[in-house]
């Protein structure tokens, strides 16, 4: 089991970065490796919800498919895989900080097949990456691009 967690303070209101993040079709602008996203199911965002998407981890194509399993509007959003070669599960939480918001990622995996070969290694490169997708989100944010 891969458990990774990472926070990161960005200076724009919560209501806006949990907006942005809760939506997946954004996923591939701030998610290093990540090819697309696209809700399969119709609006509006909440419990049930899914959505399919296909990135790039270690040099493979992963294609994977999500639901969304808890919501708390504006605050909260959690997602698990329903399919796909790399279980996981992704909470990502927002609250509202001094000139911003703290957004909070907690990662939870089952590393098996193809990834289970990769041992140790695994949960840090989970780590690294997930570092460096929330401080290009950070980025991306605070320099009122969207």
């Amino acid at each position: 089991m891969i458990r990774v967690e990472s926070s990161i303070r960005i200076e724009r209101a919560a209501d806006d970065v949990f907006a942005y993040i809760a939506n997946f079709d954004n996923n591939p602008d701030w998610q290093s490796g990540m090819v697309s996203a696209r809700y399969t199911s119709e609006p509006p965002l909440g419990v049930g919800s899914t959505y399919a998407q296909v990135a790039k981890f270690l040099g493979r194509r992963v294609e994977s498919n999500f639901a969304v399993v808890a919501y708390e509007p504006g605050r909260l959003v959690k997602i698990t895989s329903t399919s796909g070669s790399f279980p996981i599960t992704v909470t990502r939480s927002v609250e509202p900080a001094e000139n911003g918001s703290l957004v909070h990622a907690l990662v939870e995996g089952d590393a098996s097949g193809f990834y289970k070969v990769a041992g140790p290694l695994m949960r840090r490169m989970v780590q690294r990456s997930v570092d460096s997708d929330y401080a290009s989100l950070k980025e991306l944010l605070e320099s009122a691009r969207i």
